[in-house]
């Protein structure tokens, strides 16, 4: 059953927590370091993957925080923003178009995850993407923001703002685009556009796993392994079983 101080104490969080920006940037990092994205589950929700966009909280809560299993975005987006709220902080839902390998982008409703109104500003918030990302709540501005070696900006194209990241080397890559528009949690229900979505993903059938660190994120897409650490990249294909299997515990935290 959902419970802040239980919560709190899986995040490692021990203090008091406030309405203040010290507050959320602590737990959003302690957050993605705690508990993992994994897609696991996804083969058996066929192509009804958003269909359970509204979480059972307590089913849901009992499963990854207390049982310690990773989630996909609308899981541990849902946990966190209950949280949030729980907390006393302004938490409105946003959606997002993930970037593919092929350069476009996914269906507007494809990613869920927040942006909190705190100090006259708003903070894009975002606890359940595999990654490489932000750790930190970046602010929904045009200026640079820099975080653990890599640089973030969110441009202007048309109707989106589009997040773009970069590394200590190489170019400005866009991670994904979004309106500044809050979702209501029944949007997702039935969209046509999810649904031939996931049935590509389906048919693909790729694991993605991911988690952050102290200072950086693990990102494992099928055998393909990214490893961000103070903005320098490491990417490799994990061929030997034993190694593959050595990342997906390490990122799924499990004990050796």
């Amino acid at each position: 059953m959902f419970d802040v101080d239980t919560y709190l104490h899986k995040l490692g969080y021990e203090k008091s927590p406030s309405v203040s920006v010290e507050t959320l940037r602590e737990l959003h990092k302690r957050h993605l370091m705690a508990v993992p994205f994994d897609n696991a589950l996804n083969s058996e929700r066929g192509l009804d993957i958003w269909e359970q966009v509204n979480i059972d909280l307590d089913a849901t809560f009992d499963a990854v925080v207390i049982g310690g299993r990773g989630g996909v975005c609308h899981e541990i987006s849902g946990l966190f923003r209950t949280l949030l709220r729980q907390l006393g902080f302004q938490v409105a839902i946003m959606s997002a178009g993930v970037r593919m390998a092929n350069g476009a982008f996914g269906p507007e409703l494809e990613h869920m995850f927040h942006v909190v109104q705190l100090e006259g500003e708003q903070w894009l918030v975002d606890v359940g993407f595999a990654g490489p990302s932000f750790i930190e709540p970046l602010r929904l501005t045009g200026e640079v923001q820099h975080q653990y070696g890599c640089q973030f900006r969110i441009a202007d194209d048309e109707d989106f703002k589009v997040l773009h990241r970069k590394a200590r080397t190489g170019e400005w890559h866009p991670v994904y685009r979004f309106r500044v528009r809050p979702r209501d949690l029944s949007e997702w229900r039935g969209d046509p556009s999810l649904r031939e979505y996931a049935r590509e993903l389906s048919a693909a059938e790729t694991l993605i796993r991911g988690r952050a660190f102290e200072t950086g994120q693990m990102t494992l897409i099928g055998r393909r392994y990214a490893k961000v650490d103070d903005g320098r990249e490491e990417v490799r294909v994990l061929i030997r079983q034993a190694e593959y299997q050595q990342v997906v515990d390490d990122i799924l935290l499990r004990a050796a």
